[in-house]
């Protein structure tokens, strides 16, 4: 299996606010990119004369790229170092996000979104490992705190940037400015980053031993814990961006102009909700904080499932229920991942790539089951919120605290 060298004194030296911004702004990459051309698919469909379902494939082939990409780039990482991983990846991104801007047909685009993906998700994966390498648990969670006040402007900002360019220029622009992100991103890696892991010092890195590390961490019950109720609470949220568009603008008559102060909101109270957690970490353990915040995705989704199956799903329990769900990932998402690397510190990387993987797979995962249960009403939002919400509580205490007893 692949190992690295404990950190040294200087690695563990407290990351500067330059450092954690660009760190932010790498782990937001999967956002930017998804969030800023959603308002692009009529004009692609209209541009390369495709229909709408294969449009939905450039982005499902970034979901699959997303999966697949954080399995190689972890042990990589581990092996070779934080930095090597993160030029090559940038370097795909924007080289990837050069052929979606000249594409010319839809299977074009939707193999250079798959690149992109493979390319960008370099930023998501490492970017956990370099937190782990310079922090302490407790520490790292309050970093992860941090990397979500950046990450949380990306679902605010990316989509009226990106329909201002759409409007304005043409869907081609979008990408143009997602080749700029990349060069940025890949300049900002040179110059405000220090390598984490001595690479002279790991162990050879061969295909039994990356595999023989993963299977190691799926029988580890605290990691696996961890990973799957942070990761199923994140999918509660990806239900809320797939279907919430549904039923607040179409069931419950909110302007679409107008969707985007509610999307805003939520998204604030993500942020709000990282920073108390920042916060409330200098005089608490990480997993009080997560053990209580669990509770909030629980009762917002039983909030959410019975009123929609009872028929009262009055505008303002639905908002209330979608507020406190998406809300509470401001403290279960950061305490989360602290705690699932925390015993992991000599693979970091590896363990990161796994979390990542089963986090969006199970994303993926739910935002098909989405797509896929046509009902008009609330109630597939609504239930699959609640079941991610009862499943991430049920996990915790199943996996990590039957664990702690």
């Amino acid at each position: 299996m692949t190992t690295t060298a404990p950190s040294t004194p200087a690695q563990r030296q407290p990351l500067s606010i330059g450092a954690i911004l660009l760190l932010g702004t790498l782990t937001a990459i999967g956002p930017m990119s998804i969030d800023m051309y959603l308002p692009s698919f009529p004009a692609i469909q209209q541009s390369l004369q495709a229909s709408a379902g294969a449009v939905q494939w450039t982005l499902a082939s970034f979901f699959i790229g997303l999966a697949l990409g954080q399995l190689i780039y972890g042990p990589l990482s581990d092996r070779f170092g934080r930095k090597p991983p993160l030029y090559f990846g940038m370097a795909l991104y924007a080289l990837a996000s050069v052929g979606c801007m000249l594409s010319h047909s839809i299977e074009m685009l939707i193999l250079c979104r798959f690149l992109q993906a493979l390319g960008g998700c370099t930023g998501m994966v490492i970017c956990r490992a370099i937190v782990r390498d310079r922090c302490e648990p407790q520490e790292a969670a309050r970093i992860f705190s941090l990397l979500m006040l950046v990450m949380g402007l990306a679902p605010i900002l990316a989509p009226l940037l990106g329909g201002w360019l759409v409007i304005h220029l043409n869907w081609r622009a979008l990408f143009g400015v997602l080749v700029g992100f990349g060069l940025i991103c890949l300049t900002g890696i040179h110059f405000g980053l220090t390598e984490t892991v001595d690479h002279k010092k790991a162990a050879p890195m061969h295909f039994g031993g990356v595999l023989k590390g993963y299977g190691q961490l799926l029988r580890d019950r605290w990691f696996l814990g961890y990973t799957l109720c942070s990761g199923l609470a994140s999918a509660g949220m990806f239900a809320y961006i797939t279907g919430s568009p549904y039923v607040l603008i179409t069931l419950h008559g909110i302007a679409p102009e107008h969707f985007g102060w509610v999307f805003g909101s939520n998204a604030f109270g993500l942020i709000l909700a990282s920073q108390l957690n920042s916060r409330f970490l200098k005089a608490n353990d990480l997993d009080t904080l997560l053990r209580r915040a669990l509770w909030a995705p629980l009762l917002a989704g039983l909030l959410l499932a019975v009123s929609a199956w009872l028929g009262f799903d009055a505008l303002p329990v639905l908002l209330l229920g979608l507020f406190c769900f998406v809300g509470s990932l401001g403290f279960i998402s950061p305490n989360g991942s602290a705690a699932a690397l925390k015993h992991h510190g000599s693979r970091a990387g590896l363990a990161s790539a796994l979390m990542g993987s089963l986090q969006f797979t199970l994303a993926t995962v739910v935002g098909t089951l989405m797509g896929a249960w046509q009902d008009p009403s609330a109630k597939p939002l609504a239930t699959l919120m609640c079941v991610c919400g009862v499943g991430a509580w049920l996990i915790h205490r199943t996996l990590v605290m039957r664990q702690k007893a």
